[in-house]
């Protein structure tokens, strides 16, 4: 109970300390931390794997069955989204309204249906944990790119650009739309797998005969939607972070299927990029 107290002062403070001093200054040092922070992702990830799914290992302290955490640590983007874009100058423009809804329509999936999907998964009643610490990074990193985006969209983004702003959306949206699909019927397939029991086997079918990792391929084309939608260093910057983060990951789980079925797994196929990474 006293944590809970304490979790609940810290997130009271945040709020507080967000209306306080909300400014165009906060907002710069925001994305630019979203940028610089995609370089060390990136080399980092290439030779230190996130210890969860395939690559958990012990010593990462203690863990979370993964529904909790996935549910958790994503739950920034539905609740601060829904705090900050109601304050925003431009909350009540209907171009603003549109732009903010596929991104909370991502994130509505990711936070509740994602995690509801796991937890009725059978194998993932006996999976490996999930590192609270990797949670608490991917919460804070939640934190911090979800300030941007939705600060962006209903305080920043200027809507003065008549049916410019229309053409960018609906092809931006087009765009996304395609990689959330990728997206979510790439996990199916993979629960699908795990809950038959067999451990794991080689993927097959769609986009898995080209890439090893077509639910990132998925994700990381959401987000370079999302950068047409928004046509900001904003958007630009969340889908360069995604690439520095699911890219490499992509790597390590293309070279741990090449390790564990050897010659039985296709060697045409790509990490993530279809035909090119």
């Amino acid at each position: 109970m006293t944590h809970f107290k304490r979790s609940s002062l810290s997130l009271s403070f945040f709020f507080f300390i967000i209306i306080i001093i909300q400014n165009e200054s906060l907002f710069h040092n925001c994305l630019l931390i979203l940028y610089l922070s995609a370089p060390p992702t990136f080399f980092s990830l290439t030779f230190l794997q996130a210890p969860y799914g395939k690559h958990h290992r012990p010593g990462w302290g203690p863990n979370l069955r993964p529904p909790l955490a996935w549910f958790l640590m994503e739950s920034p983007t539905v609740w601060l989204t829904l705090f900050l874009f109601p304050r925003g100058q431009h909350s009540s423009d209907p171009k603003a309204i549109t732009l903010i809804t596929p991104f909370l329509f991502h994130y509505l999936n990711r936070t509740l249906l994602y995690p509801l999907r796991l937890l009725a998964a059978p194998s993932t009643k006996t999976a490996s944990g999930f590192p609270l610490s990797v949670a608490l990074i991917a919460f804070a990193f939640n934190l911090l790119n979800t300030y941007v985006q939705a600060t962006w969209v209903s305080h920043y983004k200027d809507y003065n650009g008549g049916e410019v702003f229309w053409w960018r959306f609906c092809f931006g949206l087009v765009v996304f739309l395609c990689g959330f699909g990728i997206n979510v019927w790439a996990d199916k397939v993979l629960l699908r797998l795990k809950s038959e029991g067999k451990g794991y086997v080689v993927p097959k079918g769609g986009l898995f005969e080209v890439v090893s990792c077509p639910n990132y391929f998925g994700e990381i084309l959401e987000w370079l939607g999302w950068a047409v939608m928004t046509w900001s260093w904003a958007g630009l910057g969340f889908f360069v972070y995604t690439f520095a983060n699911l890219g490499p990951r992509a790597r390590a789980n293309h070279r741990w299927y090449l390790e564990k079925f050897g010659e039985d797994y296709p060697k045409k196929r790509k990490a993530v990029i279809p035909y090119l990474y």
